[in-house]
């Protein structure tokens, strides 16, 4: 008899006796999991985005065409953007930290205050 287990064949049977499992690891979806980690690569992906647009804005700044007015206006929205997402983080159980995916070689997603 052949013990070997074929992956193409719909009726496979691990030779314990246990069906084979197809697809690599299972996925474990409690709603109050899938919530949390969606909300993670939700605030991920805008954490970027205003970490960007911060870069942006000090540039502009640091240029000089801006009048002190918008500078003001600026530096208050940039507050303002922090705050939301540090609530937002609170809200979902994360640290901003949580936000910085590790991109293996290429290092992290987001730049580091060091950096």
């Amino acid at each position: 008899m052949n013990d070997r287990i074929h992956a193409r064949d719909p009726d496979a049977v691990h030779p314990a006796g246990a069906p084979v499992r197809r697809g690599g690891r299972r996925i474990e979806a409690d709603s109050e999991t899938v919530q949390r980690d969606l909300a993670q690569l939700v605030l991920t992906i805008v954490e970027l985005v205003r970490q960007l647009v911060e870069r942006q804005c000090i540039r502009r700044v640091d240029q000089g065409d801006l009048s002190d007015e918008q500078v003001e206006e600026i530096g208050v929205t940039l507050m303002r953007l922090e705050e939301a997402m540090e609530e937002l983080c609170d809200r979902f159980d994360l640290k901003m930290s949580d936000l910085n995916l590790d991109l293996g070689p290429l290092g992290t997603l987001l730049p580091t205050d060091g950096d």
